[in-house]
């Protein structure tokens, strides 16, 4: 082999040996080789890294770089106040269902102590126990009703809550500002709405109403020791305080533990997430060690925040089984001392007895509703963190005058102090079509929606009619000015549904129309049960470009003045988007159009050409104009056409 070979070999395996990403320290990538020594010397390093990013992460659980905020438990308190204040009526049938349900069971134990009394005392015992017999299988009967009413209203009311919940979540998702849900994290957004949303909805359907149960059952049982017999109910008195410090240290620190819980999961979906969009540049350069350990760090992060949460739960249990296993030797010997001294009875005694076994299940309940409650405010926390969003538009209402779209002085900024657009003015003429042209990143696109009302300009104006597009109600916008992108969407539902969405009452021969217009009535026709036909996940499968093909007839029905298409043609091939393009320019004819695109003969069919360079409109002008110029556009169409 010669030095060359062996020079580029050892270089080869120096950088297969080296991390790819400086960002990684070394200790957090496990050695390949090495003594047990040296693998035992860096699984520490490892660790006490990990538990330094799990402090850091821990200590702030209102982490901002995540892109969404958290609410705090004063908007928990007052979206739980709204719910809850809808349906008292629903809440005192079901608090009065459950609160004979309990009184019918704790009337057993007291039955049940009087058989005792009656056994003691001289005379005969038949008559007394069968009274006494049917008594006990009158109430069990009474109690079995009253538990399936109660229950199912429990059923109802939880379900009920969660509707309205989950349909709160989704209006307010959909009313995010599309700019603030693109800078936030993935990951983030995703575990909001979806293991979020699962937590709180088992807090809603068994959290909550199981705690009220409980709590009124726990309540219910006291009482009815202190009826029963004051002195046989002290014993709760030892017990009480060492839950309420237990509690209240617990309700103390959980709920940020269970945020910042929340917090780690949004962590490993992002990494996640960014592993699996980028899973061939990762290949590529031969990441995978790198991503893994990511993901590694993330869970280890994730892990010791859990660590904490469950620290919590199991000091609270220790509390509990020691509240759940003193009072009843205590009321043992409490009340033997008060039999042989005359102060209670045998029954009482008993019943007592009872009551304190009874006690344990629903304290039990109560305990572990708690805790599930503490984790659905956790996630109700995060979801309603989606809702404190500053809005991007502060809606009047003036209505536009007229169809002239205006832009001056355009400037916008995805990060501060940083514009991609400098300065920009554009008068549109009502009518005309506007070609967008430039190279990648120069603002094309974020151009398109300054003009479209999606992002409101750091400084200037977008008006239509003389009014803000910021201004108008999202309604009226969208009758206005409308966007297409290269990104679409196909819903689950039929053919009809997905292109009617903006104007439901189209009738079918509008949709055959704007279907014709795209040129995609041809294969609608062939498919099972054409505008029937079921479309979206599980269902009839479109290709990308007759995705696309329904998202522009959606738009034909939605029938603006105004269009806007950033790309719209990207994902279909060359010849269908110049057929699909020239059949749409009759219908456009009395529309003002706005094409961003990269396929020049796009511009070459505009009326006038806008290039951007830099955030800047370099050249406007027509194609002619333009050619004749010499400059930018000229140089782009010579390189298109060569």
């Amino acid at each position: 082999m010669s030095d060359l070979q062996t020079g580029l070999r050892g270089s080869t395996e120096t950088w297969r040996s080296t991390p790819p990403s400086p960002q990684v320290p070394d200790a957090l990538l496990p050695p390949r080789k090495g003594s047990w020594v040296a693998r035992l010397r860096a699984w520490r390093q490892r660790h006490l890294l990990r538990e330094r990013r799990a402090a850091e992460f821990f200590a702030d659980s209102r982490k901002p770089d995540l892109g969404l905020p958290v609410a705090d438990r004063r908007d928990v308190r007052a979206f739980a106040s709204q719910l809850l204040g809808r349906r008292r009526g629903m809440i005192t049938a079901l608090l009065l269902l459950h609160a004979l349900a309990a009184m019918a069971g704790l009337v057993v134990p007291r039955i049940l102590g009087s058989l005792v009394d009656a056994a003691s005392a001289e005379g005969t015992l038949a008559a007394t126990l069968n009274g006494l017999t049917l008594a006990v299988t009158g109430v069990v009967l009474m109690q079995a009703i009253l538990t399936f009413f109660a229950l199912w209203m429990s059923v109802l009311f939880g379900q009920d809550l969660l509707a309205e919940s989950r349909e709160y979540v989704v209006r307010t998702v959909l009313g995010l500002p599309l700019g603030r849900v693109e800078s936030a994290s993935t990951g983030d957004l995703v575990t909001r709405v979806t293991r979020d949303v699962g937590t709180m909805s088992m807090s809603v359907r068994f959290g909550l109403p199981e705690s009220v149960i409980a709590g009124m059952t726990t309540l219910l049982t006291v009482v009815a020791m202190l009826l029963n017999s004051p002195l046989l109910t002290l014993p709760l008195l030892v017990t009480s305080p060492l839950l309420i410090i237990a509690a209240r240290r617990y309700l103390k620190r959980a709920p940020k533990g269970y945020i910042a819980e929340g917090g780690t999961y949004s962590q490993i979906n992002s990494t996640f997430t960014e592993t699996v969009e980028g899973a061939r540049t990762v290949e590529a350069l031969g990441l995978q060690r790198n991503r893994i350990q990511s993901g590694d760090d993330d869970i280890a992060v994730s892990a010791q925040a859990e660590r904490y949460t469950m620290s919590l739960r199991n000091l609270l249990f220790i509390v509990i089984g020691l509240a759940y296993d003193t009072p009843l030797p205590l009321v043992l010997i409490l009340g033997g001392i008060g039999y042989v001294n005359g102060w209670v009875s045998l029954g009482q005694v008993t019943a007592a007895t009872l009551y304190v076994q009874a006690l344990v299940e629903p304290l039990d309940r109560l305990i572990r509703n708690v805790d599930r409650l503490q984790v659905g405010i956790a996630s109700t926390c995060r979801l309603l963190g989606i809702a404190i969003v500053p809005k991007d538009r502060e809606e009047g209402d003036d209505l536009p005058v007229g169809n002239q779209l205006v832009g001056r002085n355009l400037r916008f900024a995805y990060r501060d102090d940083h514009d991609v657009l400098h300065g920009i003015d554009l008068v549109l003429r009502p009518g005309e079509r506007l070609a967008i042209v430039g190279p990648s990143g120069s603002g094309k696109s974020t151009l398109g929606r300054l003009l479209s009302g999606i992002h409101k300009p750091r400084t200037g104006s977008v008006t239509v009619g003389g009014v803000e597009l910021t201004a108008l109600p999202l309604p009226v916008l969208r009758t206005e000015v409308a966007l297409v992108t290269q990104e679409h969407h196909v819903f689950v539902g039929t053919v009809r549904d997905n292109v009617i969405l903006a104007r439901e009452s189209s009738p079918d021969d509008v949709v055959i129309e704007a279907l014709r217009t795209v040129d995609a009535w041809d294969w609608v026709q062939r498919l099972p049960e054409q505008l029937g036909t079921m479309l979206g996940s599980g269902h009839q499968k479109l290709t990308p470009a007759q995705a696309q093909q329904v998202a522009l007839a959606r738009l034909v029905v939605a029938d603006p003045h105004t269009l806007v298409l950033d790309e719209a043609t990207s994902l279909i091939d060359a010849h269908t988007a110049r057929h699909l393009e020239g059949s749409m320019a009759a219908l456009l004819q009395d529309r003002t159009v706005v094409a961003i695109a990269h396929r020049l003969h796009t511009a070459h069919d505009a009326d006038r050409i806008a290039v951007v360079i830099d955030g800047r409109i370099a050249e406007l002008g027509s194609h002619r104009e333009l050619v004749e110029a010499g400059g930018e556009y000229a140089r782009l169409w010579r390189a298109w056409t060569s």
